[in-house]
């Protein structure tokens, strides 16, 4: 190979290096703060990972935390020992199994189409993906568990293409199963298996399996996913149950039962112990695919129309490339259909992503070959016309809130604006549904970008197909969506007051003495970031439940759940106490009430004075 074809390969890793860059890997990494609930809670389980030096049992707050598949948790406590427990440190890794995760996209797509345009196409529509981009600000594992996806759907396909499959790729894709269940549970062997299954059966080649390597791969699937179970059920067996709400007979108490029944048969069948959240409606479920795909969705109906369903039934596809495209229709259909029946939260469409962004790149690659009169360029305009639309109609009512929306007069607490909807903050995007009219005024920067990002890129796709020029029209889509995703950023960062305690930890900080009390009321989750940035263990109040309410009946478990009486004793006694409240749900206090600070319909209040001079009302 020629050095110039060699740079010429090598061009399209430095175009997605340098937007993960932009995108992940710089500014987004340091604001916001972490958030309240998942994003604490998992970065104060690494935390106290590398505190504890265990790392087996995860541990929040000093409690076990049984639930959670501890891949994540080892990269993001790893981070942590590399550059101390700061909030950039623990997003850092999820924004490396990202680049991953598009660099594989890209890699997959060459080598399923032979084309080096659908791979980057592919690459690029996850990079610009609002879905995949939203779900790495949050500490969740669900890119990572794309990825993994993604790796072991590569190495099978490869092993099609041997004329005798390899150990390498039957333990590649092994390994890949091993670390995906290292990351989300049994979800990382059921959906690799299920894919295969699937279309080794469809295209009538189940003998594959036979040649496949079954039993080596086996046992590698199970010296890298089966240490850290057994060690986990031996370090946290089964044991009685004081408050008589669980089973008492056999093992249910340990961990097993609790992380494989409870936390993923019961979970899937909205059935798990406690019921601490909602599910997505089914056709919310289905209809968030046009977010988390926008603009790109829109060629998904022409991509999707070149799976050869029909053929695939009758006889079988025919050809590597029709093979190609019914792996990905059944890797994206088994995902959705999956949790279509189960207990749903938005980001659990995630892994069905890679596929059809893979279908997409796939099509665009086709249509950018295709003549100017081609029925594929001629669907692509005819795409275009119905972009520009939505474009313009976005870009109209971004506009409208962004001129409708009154800048709120200075100090003026974002949460005071906000509607109320508390039946639906078990959903992970619950808090946003509480944005009103007048709250956009305090959104005008982001609305303004939107509003001119939308029509500018939907325009110049528009002309740049009717043109012709496809590269360029699709071009210009992604410079729309990079500048889209940093408005969403910017967003983002105004409303985390209303979803981060940070600034009511920054607050306790200057005051806070070793034997003050810090006291969360409500559930742990509700105040979490109070532990992660004050290095501390706090008090709940009222609030034995949620993550912690299993751990919580070990005998190790420290003892900090108050209920009121216990708590009005802590308060009336001789230490001084830091309680973090939500304004619409303060508890009965008596004595002496300061109130340190306000922020995000939140506020921190204390029984004593403060050893220094402070803004704190008495």
């Amino acid at each position: 190979m020629s050095v110039p074809i060699q740079q010429a390969a090598r061009k399209p890793i430095y175009v997605l290096i340098a937007l993960w860059a932009l995108l992940y890997g710089s500014f987004t990494l340091f604001r916001p703060p972490l958030l309240d609930d998942a994003d604490s809670v998992h970065s104060e389980v690494a935390r106290e990972m590398v505190v504890r030096h265990d790392w087996i049992t995860l541990h929040a707050n000093g409690i076990r935390y049984l639930e959670k598949a501890p891949l994540m948790y080892w990269s993001t406590a790893l981070s942590f020992k590399l550059f101390g427990a700061h909030d950039w440190a623990a997003r850092l890794p999820l924004a490396f199994y990202a680049l991953a995760l598009f660099l594989a996209a890209n890699g997959f797509g060459r080598r399923l189409f032979g084309s080096a345009a659908a791979g980057l196409y592919a690459a690029v529509i996850l990079l610009t993906s609002f879905g995949i981009f939203l779900y790495t600000r949050i500490m969740i594992p669900d890119v990572i568990v794309c990825l993994w996806l993604t790796a072991s759907m590569w190495f099978f396909w490869v092993s099609l293409e041997e004329e005798q499959p390899s150990r390498a790729t039957a333990w590649g894709f092994a390994a890949a199963c091993a670390l995906n269940v290292l990351t989300k549970g049994l979800i990382g062997i059921v959906f690799p298996l299920a894919v295969v299954g699937l279309f080794l059966l469809v295209t009538r080649n189940l003998r594959h399996l036979l040649h496949w390597h079954p039993f080596s791969s086996a046992l590698v699937f199970l010296i890298i996913a089966l240490p850290w179970h057994i060690v986990a059920g031996v370090e946290n067996p089964a044991r009685g149950d004081p408050a008589g709400v669980m089973p008492t007979q056999g093992n249910v108490h340990g961990f097993f039962w609790f992380y494989f029944v409870n936390e993923q048969y019961l979970r899937y069948l909205n059935e798990r112990v406690p019921r601490d959240y909602d599910t997505v409606p089914l056709a919310l479920f289905w209809g968030l695919l046009a977010v988390w795909l926008t603009p790109w969705i829109a060629f998904l109906f022409k991509a999707l129309g070149q799976i050869p369903w029909k053929q695939s039934i009758r006889r079988g596809p025919s050809d590597r490339r029709s093979q190609a495209w019914l792996l990905l229709g059944i890797w994206a259909m088994f995902v959705l259909l999956f949790f279509s029946f189960s207990t749903r939260q938005e980001y659990y469409a995630l892994p069905a992503l890679p596929p059809i962004a893979l279908m997409i790149g796939a099509w665009l690659a086709a249509e950018e070959e295709a003549g100017a009169n081609d029925p594929l360029r001629v669907a692509g305009r005819r795409i275009s016309y119905v972009l520009l639309l939505f474009g313009m109609v976005g870009a109209a009512a971004a506009g409208f809130f962004a001129w409708q929306g009154k800048p709120p007069a200075p100090g003026t607490d974002l949460s005071m604006l906000l509607s109320q909807n508390p039946g639906d903050y078990a959903l992970s995007l619950g808090h946003f549904l509480d944005l009103s009219t007048r709250a956009m005024g305090v959104f005008r920067v982001p609305l303004l970008l939107t509003a001119v990002a939308l029509p500018g890129g939907t325009l110049a796709n528009f002309i740049f197909r009717r043109r012709g020029r496809v590269r360029l029209a699709n071009g210009a889509l992604a410079a729309m969506m990079v500048i889209f995703l940093v408005a969403a950023h910017l967003a983002f960062v105004t409303f985390s007051p209303v979803l981060s305690s940070k600034s009511l930890a920054d607050a306790i900080q200057p005051h806070l003495q070793p034997d003050d009390i810090i006291e969360i009321n409500g559930e742990y989750e509700a105040g979490s970031t109070l532990g992660f940035y004050l290095r501390r263990q706090v008090r709940i109040l009222n609030g034995r439940s949620s993550n912690l309410w299993y751990g919580s009946f070990f005998p190790d478990a420290p003892r900090v759940f108050d209920d009121n009486a216990s708590f009005l004793r802590v308060w009336n006694g001789p230490q001084r106490v830091f309680l973090w409240t939500e304004l619409d749900n303060i508890p009965t206090l008596t004595g002496t009430v300061c109130v340190i600070a306000k922020s995000g319909g939140k506020e921190i209040l204390t029984n004593h004075g403060l050893n220094q001079p402070s803004r704190a009302s008495c």
